[in-house]
């Protein structure tokens, strides 16, 4: 294993030249102050950056808008207990830790946004990107389709971790294969094999971080722009749909509508329509 400097200067070791550490200086110069972020780290390795800044929620010196990234996460959660890994510096894994001021009922919206803050920075790198609800972000395109990003909203007391595993660098081989028990899941995909015109990951950092401080102000002040926002990014709305719910019940139907808290509305062949919370929906014509 080589020794390298780092674009802190610090010395550390890594071995892929073509994934170098992510330049946390810089990262906080462009991200953290006024309008932006209170804190950003940058930590070599974690089990998940969740489950930190989760343990950290409760000391109140952590700060609203405080951000933390992994280069490496190697016990990384995602929705319905499920997990996943990544090898080093070929994604980003992050999370923040907000204190919202808004009524807790309407802390539900905040992993929605979350999926359409990464569509907004996607975008802005050339990448054709959609959400399969709740949160799963979708490429398609010249590249090769499949999901690129996952989102993970946790609460403890007063505060909410919202977490972000998107992939970046991975190719072919080195992506997972499908989570046990997923019915029909997207094909992982990455950046790089989606053709993003940028794969550095300082990029595509930035552009997240500063589409979620967006996101965030505008449900802050006007959250029907943002459902607005989330209808429009949605793939999942007017597709016929099979939803696995979490007690095992199977609802097929047509996805119409999200409701006033980001539930899924699904209307069966018989015209009754349900507001679904949590499901594992699957597509049945396209992703």
């Amino acid at each position: 294993m080589e020794e390298a400097a780092d674009r802190t200067g610090a010395q550390r070791p890594w071995t892929d030249l073509e994934r170098p550490p992510l330049h946390a200086l810089a990262l906080r110069r462009a991200l953290v102050g006024p309008g932006g972020w209170a804190a950003l780290d940058v930590v070599a390795r974690t089990g998940s950056t969740n489950a930190d800044l989760l343990e950290r929620s409760a000391r109140q010196d952590v700060a609203d808008g405080t951000v933390l990234v992994a280069e490496h996460q190697d016990a990384g959660r995602g929705r319905l207990g499920r997990t996943w890994t990544s090898p080093p510096r070929a994604g980003l894994a992050v999370s923040v830790l907000l204190r919202p001021a808004a009524a807790p009922e309407r802390w539900s919206w905040l992993p929605l946004l979350t999926g359409v803050a990464v569509v907004d920075a996607l975008g802005a790198l050339g990448v054709d990107a959609g959400l399969k609800w709740p949160n799963d972000v979708l490429v398609a395109g010249p590249g090769r389709p499949g999901k690129v990003c996952g989102v993970l909203a946790e609460v403890r007391g007063g505060a909410v971790v919202l977490g972000a595993g998107l992939n970046v660098t991975q190719r072919a081989d080195e992506l997972p294969p499908p989570a046990p028990g997923a019915p029909a899941p997207v094909p992982p995909t990455s950046l790089a094999l989606a053709g993003a015109r940028s794969t550095d990951r300082d990029t595509v950092l930035r552009r997240y971080l500063r589409a979620l401080r967006t996101r965030l102000d505008e449900w802050a002040t006007d959250p029907g722009a943002t459902a607005d926002a989330y209808r429009a990014a949605c793939l999942t709305l007017g597709a016929p749909v099979r939803a696995h719910l979490p007690g095992g019940d199977v609802l097929t139907g047509t996805a119409e509508d999200v409701d006033g808290t980001g539930r899924l509305v699904v209307r069966t062949s018989g015209g009754a329509a349900t507001s679904l919370a949590a499901a594992d929906v699957v597509h049945l014509r396209g992703v």
